[in-house]
């Protein structure tokens, strides 16, 4: 295989915006097929990126046209045409979060692996510049122990980016499950875990509906997490940052701290105990601000996977256990209990 045929499920922002010109930007990749249950969409993406127009995603599957799916739909469902596509012998990039169970997320690493094809899904905080650097210093020791965290994701909500705007299916729970924890929480949860290089095993949360009164899902998050090692922090995901977009994560580290996207500038910061500070430009974050759209590099890693017969570096496996911290948190919220997740899973 020279080139991948590339074939897009669902037409909507994230696909508009991310997936659709990173396959066109991508030399590897050719856009073949798209599809949407809207008609009117599925033929303007279609003549768009010259590729085949669909309304029902079996029919793409079993087209001939496509090697592999991006799977952009709501988040209900992730999880049937993922494991639809990877029992039609495709290759598999799902956004976030994969699922909306542990049981779905399980069923898709079934497929994916029965099938003997890729299943990756959309993290793309782990290719953002500042955090890859940050990992590679947290893992040289040069600050010591990890002791604390802070994360937040916020932005002023899906309507100012979604193509449906307030009637996007981001704000009904049928469709999307999860609100602000499962659009942006899921992504920190997935960083955090990549950053720290362990698991979390407690979660405490509250989890509400605070600024979207039309939704009948989250839209404010505060987590308290704590990791194997017993490094502890907070995660916050927010639909009501009305100002400006967060997206800045710091660790407090034994010799130092880390400030990573916390900064217009500088996307990493470093200041030693000793006083010395370190400020590094290494571009910016994906963001849904002006100017801050930049390559996410999951399209390039997803295709580099398949031709060269890699895993990804967020396997189905990664995902679900990043989905499991925000199942557990949702769980926290519910029983006003500390929840336990052993290796993952929550008990």
């Amino acid at each position: 295989m020279t080139k991948i045929r590339i074939g897009v499920i669902g037409c909507g922002s994230i696909a508009r915006h991310r997936h659709l010109p990173e396959y066109a930007a991508q030399a590897q990749t050719e856009i073949t097929a798209v599809c949407d249950v809207s008609e009117e969409r599925a033929n303007e993406i279609a003549a768009l990126y010259g590729a085949a127009a669909y309304t029902n995603y079996s029919d793409l599957l079993n087209s001939g046209k496509v090697d592999a799916v991006s799977v952009c739909t709501p988040n209900y469902l992730h999880a049937p045409i993922s494991i639809d596509a990877l029992k039609a012998g495709l290759h598999v990039l799902c956004e976030k979060p994969m699922a909306t169970s542990r049981e779905d997320a399980e069923a898709m690493i079934k497929a994916a692996k029965e099938s003997g094809k890729k299943l990756m899904i959309a993290h793309n905080q782990r290719f953002a510049p500042s955090h890859q650097k940050a990992k590679k210093m947290i893992e040289s020791g040069e600050l010591g122990k990890v002791y604390s965290f802070r994360t937040a994701f916020g932005h002023p909500g899906p309507e100012a980016w979604s193509v449906d705007g307030k009637d996007s299916w981001f704000f009904r729970k049928e469709e999307a499950f999860i609100g602000a924890m499962g659009d942006l929480g899921v992504h920190k949860s997935d960083l955090l875990r990549y950053l720290l290089g362990e698991e979390f095993t407690e979660a405490g949360a509250f989890v509400q509906t605070s600024a979207k009164t039309f939704a009948d899902v989250d839209d404010n998050a505060v987590c308290v997490l704590k990791t194997a090692s017993g490094t502890l922090g907070t995660l916050t995901a927010s639909w009501s940052y009305t100002g400006k977009e967060d997206n800045s994560t710091i660790l407090y580290c034994e010799h130092g701290i880390i400030r990573l996207e916390d900064d217009p500038i500088h996307s990493m910061i470093v200041q030693y105990a000793n006083g010395e500070i370190v400020k590094y430009e290494l571009g910016k974050i994906q963001s849904n601000e002006d100017g801050g759209q930049v390559s996410t590099g999951v399209i390039d890693h997803f295709a580099e996977c398949i031709l060269e017969d890699k895993e990804p570096l967020v396997t189905g496996e990664e995902g679900k256990k990043s989905l499991e911290v925000i199942l557990a948190a949702l769980k926290s919220s519910e029983t006003k209990q500390i929840v336990a997740i052993e290796q993952g899973v929550t008990a």
